[in-house]
């Protein structure tokens, strides 16, 4: 017998499905000249220095004295050592190296994270939502039925539109919570919070006994001095917070797949029996079992991007990006488009004229502008009547896109 939970799944992945539609425009459509605004992959090559410590890597691997085989499941020291040195000692935060485990990208475990859970908690989600955080309960068998309106029986929605800035509510009192997903920078919407607002979301937490996941995978792309980095900025987090990190967009590793996630000593759920059991040693012994470590030559790259030439290298690359989103924002909303985000995240958030949903507009951009967007409902039912942009792309080719929109 198979687990029926997989059959609940609706249709395809997001952007498997966005996928197949450009597929068969283009099939229709030969001549066509697709410009892609759509799924957030990089378009900029990896940084000298990380291209250097690859080569270098590869050398070592080479040669007998030097090989490596199997690395150890949390990550080698020299990579847990610089990540501690310079995302959380240099802005005041004590983590320690035990407590960084290194994966090969944060969409793994923010998907895997919830197996150390009881499928009878209940989770909250901000609503649009990265669809992995919702598929991967639903996998698990934790988020009821789907209902004609798009939402999850036993999934608790806090829905991020313009009537609220986009800044989720607090979960009703009547509303019992266990785990919170976070994404902040926020992917899809590209908004923020403030240290104020995250700061209320980690007392609700202490306060009811729940767990946050924090996704930080875009927090390079902060350009504001008072929006926080990392949820351990704010006090007691390290007792309520397991924090998810990417070197995807940061550094360009979409293809070569590597990040890592925070797992405070601190941080605990209950046992049946009411123990308190700690979540860093159990993650520990799942990721034993399971996953065998990133690769060497990964991780190498990614400790190349804390020296002073990765850093200037890789804070080029990011003002590469955020130069499109600049452009992209001043030009949009000089046509007339309602946009949010794309100024401390690479996403915007763009509302569709009247008359058009969020796939009708997709198909309309695609057809008559052969550029691909993302439909906001794709991210939940909030969605609805948005479209996500991605600045990920080449210059040129931003710039092409923008101004078929504007002939659209």
């Amino acid at each position: 017998m198979i687990n029926e939970n997989f059959l609940k799944l609706p249709g395809a992945y997001l952007f498997a499905e966005i996928a197949q539609k450009v597929k068969a425009f283009k099939e229709a459509t030969p001549d066509a000249n697709v410009i892609s605004l759509g799924i957030g992959d990089v378009t900029q090559p990896l940084a000298p220095a990380v291209v250097e410590a690859l080569h270098k890597a590869a050398d070592e691997l080479a040669s007998g004295a030097t090989f490596r085989g199997y690395g150890p499941e949390r990550g080698y020291d020299f990579l847990r050592e610089a990540i501690v040195e310079h995302d959380f000692k240099a802005r005041g935060i004590n983590i320690e190296p035990d407590e960084i485990f290194i994966n090969d990208g944060a969409k793994s475990d923010t998907g895997n994270f919830q197996e150390l859970l009881s499928e009878d908690v209940r989770i909250a989600v901000t609503d649009p939502i990265y669809p992995v955080y919702i598929d991967s309960n639903v996998m698990g068998g934790r988020t009821g039925k789907l209902g004609e309106d798009g939402r999850w029986s036993n999934v608790v929605y806090l829905p991020c539109c313009a009537a609220n800035d986009f800044v989720p509510e607090l979960p009703q009192p009547r509303e019992k919570v266990d785990v919170i997903y976070l994404c902040y920078p926020n992917n899809p919407t590209g908004t923020t919070l403030s240290r104020k607002e995250l700061q209320r979301w980690v007392q609700y937490a202490l306060e009811h006994d729940a767990l946050i996941f924090y996704d930080a995978a875009y927090e390079a792309y902060i350009q504001n001095d008072n929006i926080p980095h990392s949820i351990y900025e704010i006090l007691g987090a390290n007792r309520c917070a397991v924090e998810f990190h990417s070197f995807s967009k940061t550094a360009g590793f979409t293809g070569v797949r590597c990040g890592y996630t925070v797992v405070p000593r601190k941080v605990s759920a209950a046992s049946k029996k009411g123990e308190r059991i700690a979540l860093n040693p159990l993650w520990n012994r799942r990721q034993s079992t399971k996953f065998n470590g990133t690769s060497y030559l990964s991780q190498r790259a990614a400790e190349a991007i804390y020296t002073p030439e990765g850093k200037q290298q890789i804070q080029a690359t990011i003002h590469y990006y955020m130069e499109n989103a600049r452009l992209m924002r001043e030009t949009l909303t000089g046509m007339g488009f309602t946009v949010y985000g794309g100024t401390d995240a690479p996403y915007l958030w763009v509302r569709t004229p009247d008359g058009f949903s969020s796939w009708g507009f997709f198909e309309e951009m695609l057809h008559k502008a052969q550029v691909v967007c993302t439909p906001g409902v794709g991210f939940g039912p909030a969605g609805e009547g948005y479209v996500r942009l991605t600045a990920f792309g080449q210059h040129e080719a931003t710039a092409e896109a923008l101004e078929r929109i504007k002939n659209m």
